[in-house]
């Protein structure tokens, strides 16, 4: 049995208006050194960020979150910050900004598989399960 790597993870967040400070979390990043993993993975509520902003640019955020993603995964087509070392490009990622995509402070944890972590700081974080009427 492989023995539990360390791995940093940050929330993703959705800041319609930026002077406001309201946020959605939308998504998890996550980076395991030891195993050279660093993904981010989103799951997206339109209706969330719609009812901080009704007049947000969903597309555009859909634009920049797929931006996010493309720097993780090293695309070729992501720019210079994709070309960096990975422990880098998680830096530069989760670095504090004032922008409409920002992320928590970055926090650490351990496991056995990098994925399945993702998987279930995602479901625990950012997926808002429907509440049972009383």
């Amino acid at each position: 049995m492989h023995a539990h790597d360390s791995y940093d993870y940050a929330v993703i967040r959705v800041v319609p208006r930026v002077e406001r400070g309201e946020f959605v979390n939308v998504g998890i990043v996550l980076s395991c050194e030891r195993t050279q993993y660093l993904a981010a993975r989103f799951a997206l509520d339109p209706a969330r960020l719609l009812a901080l902003d009704p007049g947000i640019d969903l597309q555009t955020v859909q634009r920049h979150l797929e931006g996010f993603a493309a720097i993780c995964a090293g695309a070729a087509d992501a720019g210079p910050i994709a070309r960096l070392p990975q422990r880098a490009r998680f830096h530069w990622l989760t670095a504090p900004r004032s922008a409409i995509i920002q992320t928590s402070p970055v926090h650490a944890g351990r496991c056995a598989d990098p994925e399945a972590a993702l998987a279930h700081l995602l479901a625990t974080m950012v997926t808002v399960a429907p509440r049972a009427l009383r």
